[in-house]
């Protein structure tokens, strides 16, 4: 049994093999690290397939959009990326295209930026544009930042117990106007001040997505309108106040399924057949609850370095509804690594001029340099 997928699939994959070990069966399981998420990876994985394929994709896009915005000069372009518990996509995208603005949850939550710090973040450079003369520009927005801001995690918290304590009077409500009267009413000083500067579409949905559990949906929450448009109140009030005389315009993108189901790189693809043969290899070797492992990704596919690693040599204890479990510990982006650090060293500049580059379509024939080039994060990380 190869099972393929990401720290969950795996850690499902370790579990399985010891059960069937103990009950003496004779089925043995291998694993295989696939998330375009790129939230797989630690000292033996260096990266899941299909990372470089989707972020190729989106960066085409952006560099698509970019070009558009160059050339009109006229919109803000909210591009929200896929990647919902770590911002790697946004962090290659951004190595990828130069966009003038790429927030990184990670950073966020390290930092402990507010919803308010995020937006105070982006007017400012918004403003240091419109001095310059240009109201454009394109902002990267992973798909979980708001999971990664403290206040809004409190809220999302407060919204769950308010809702499950108070079902029953909550569903007697017939319009977002009651439900959202109903909620402010009772929330602390604190999270009552994060929920009323939502806007209104963003607190009625907050209220009426849940999930099986009863929880808030965050990750159905449209983030990059959600903060295009409290970018655009915020100018609106500095506005008013003459301290800042520009053009604010927004569009607003979700890049997301494009990159999920489209033709893999050259890369992808050796690395898939790679890993796949790998996995037909331990299998035959007889081994069992291991993950299929290739190493020297920067190099030229004849120089990869196959093999296998114990699934438990991957796991970590984690407080998981209620008992300590052992999972495979999601990888986040590393703020002490070498592709923040490329990021960091530049946005400044990138902020304010436009460093844009154009990667284009996916490359398939020609040099190994621009059709066999690994993820720009993967290139720094090993050198």
């Amino acid at each position: 049994l190869v099972i393929v997928g990401g720290d969950d699939s795996n850690t499902n994959a370790c579990v399985m093999a010891e059960y069937y070990v103990a009950k003496g069966e004779p089925l043995k399981v291998i694993g295989v690290p696939k998330t375009i998420d790129g939230d797989l990876k630690n000292k033996y994985i260096e990266t899941s397939f299909g990372f470089d394929t989707a972020t190729k994709v989106y960066s085409e896009l952006i560099g698509n959009v970019a070009r558009d915005a160059n050339s009109s000069r006229k919109y803000y372009h909210f591009i929200k990326l896929m990647g919902r518990t770590a911002s790697h996509i946004t962090l290659e995208c951004a190595l990828q295209t130069h966009p003038n603005i790429a927030l990184i949850g990670e950073e966020a939550a390290a930092k402990k930026q507010t919803l308010r710090d995020i937006v105070e973040y982006i007017v400012c450079i918004v403003v240091r544009r419109s001095a310059l003369g240009k109201n454009f520009g394109i902002v990267l927005i992973p798909e979980g930042i708001i999971e990664f801001l403290p206040d809004i995690k409190g809220l999302i918290k407060e919204l769950n117990a308010l809702l499950a304590t108070a079902s029953e009077q909550f569903v007697t409500l017939h319009t977002d106007e009651d439900r959202i009267r109903f909620v402010s009413e009772r929330l602390s000083p604190e999270a009552k001040q994060v929920f009323c500067m939502l806007p209104r579409e963003i607190q009625a949905q907050l209220l009426l997505d849940r999930d099986p559990h009863g929880n808030v949906q965050v990750s159905r929450i449209e983030s990059e309108k959600l903060i295009a448009q409290l970018v655009e109140r915020r100018l609106k009030e500095l506005k008013s106040q003459g301290k800042f005389n520009g053009k604010f315009s927004s569009m607003c993108h979700f890049f997301g399924y494009e990159g999920r189901s489209c033709q893999p790189t050259n890369f992808d693809a050796d690395y898939c057949y790679s890993l796949g043969y790998c996995a037909a290899a331990l299998l035959a070797a007889g081994k069992t609850g291991y993950i299929a492992n290739i190493r020297g990704l920067n190099k030229p596919a004849s120089e990869w370095q196959a093999g296998g690693v114990p699934l438990t040599a991957m796991l970590n204890i984690e407080f998981r509804k209620g008992k300590n479990v052992p999972v495979i510990k999601k990888a986040l982006v590393d703020l002490n690594g070498k592709p923040f650090a490329e990021f960091a060293v530049n946005r400044e500049r990138w902020a304010l001029e436009e460093c844009y580059l154009y990667p284009g379509p996916i490359q398939y024939f020609g040099p190994p340099e621009v059709c066999d080039r690994p993820p720009r994060t993967l290139e720094l990380e090993l050198g």
